[in-house]
């Protein structure tokens, strides 16, 4: 039987939110996972990165000071064992908060000298994965320099925002973790790698992994900050001596402890591998 009038016109498929969202279009998701920060970083002329992790649970010199002091008042008077740890816990913030400022100051001097080499392209825009703690201080530097920097964040069963810092343009969000970590490796000329916790040393693994087996390329550097934390985490030397790495493994490691050496490292590698140096 024919009816009479038309069908309403369909929605095109990729206006279709039921099948973008669905199993059979991952694909397209993954792909626009990709596609979208490429048009974007070549859109504000970023030629590569320098990536800084870190926990994203240290705080601020400011905000770990502020906590010590709201939890010794907030203690008065109620100095039992409950009250003692929170102290304790509120006291290892503070010490852990040189970490925040020396990642912002270090960012901040990276950028300062970055911006030197001009802006078309932009070379060595520092990158983050987004969030608070080190994450916030790398691109709080950047800013505080006047230079763009790039936060990539990623969707988690806890909300996590973007910290304020980071360059609006240059704001990403992913869904797919393998598609973050690709975009932290395919642009970075070096690694600077805070005190963390499960995520700074999946992302530490995964970079040293690709530059062992020759997926990345060997004039990438890594530097680990805080040998004194990372010394206690991981005992690197026993892994040569137990030969799960050879000694040219181990040498893929670099350590810096201080804001100075570790600016001094990063320019050095950077103009020795990454940057044309007229002659004439």
């Amino acid at each position: 039987m024919r009816r009479s009038g038309h069908l309403p016109m369909p929605k095109l498929a990729y206006q279709d939110k039921k099948f973008m969202e669905s199993l059979g279009a991952r694909p397209l998701r993954i792909i626009a996972e990709y596609l979208d920060p490429l048009a974007r970083l070549r859109k504000e002329k970023v030629a590569d990165t320098i990536v800084m992790f870190g926990s994203a649970r240290i705080l601020s010199r400011k905000r770990a000071l502020d906590h010590l002091q709201e939890i010794q008042q907030s203690s008065r008077g109620r100095r039992n064992g409950e009250w003692r740890e929170k102290i304790s816990a509120a006291r290892a913030d503070l010490g852990m908060s040189r970490y925040y400022e020396e990642a912002r100051e270090l960012s901040k001097r990276i950028t300062q000298w970055a911006m030197t080499l001009g802006t078309d392209p932009k070379r060595f825009v520092i990158c983050s994965g987004g969030g608070p703690g080190i994450m916030e201080a790398a691109n709080r530097g950047a800013a505080e320099a006047g230079g763009s920097s790039i936060g990539l964040s990623i969707q988690l069963p806890h909300e996590q925002r973007p910290n304020p810092y980071i360059s609006p343009e240059l704001n990403f969000c992913f869904h797919y973790f393998f598609m973050r970590k690709l975009w932290f490796a395919q642009m970075a000329k070096a690694l600077i790698v805070f005190p963390g916790g499960f995520g700074t040393m999946d992302e530490l693994w995964e970079m040293l992994t690709l530059m062992q087996t020759e997926k990345l390329s060997s004039h990438h550097l890594i530097l680990i900050y805080g040998r004194k934390y990372w010394d206690k985490v991981l005992n690197w030397k026993h892994m040569v001596r137990s030969g799960t790495i050879n000694a040219r493994e181990y040498k893929l490691l670099e350590f810096a402890d201080t804001v100075d050496e570790a600016f001094d490292r990063v320019r050095e590698d950077m103009e020795e591998s990454h940057l044309v140096v007229d002659e004439d």
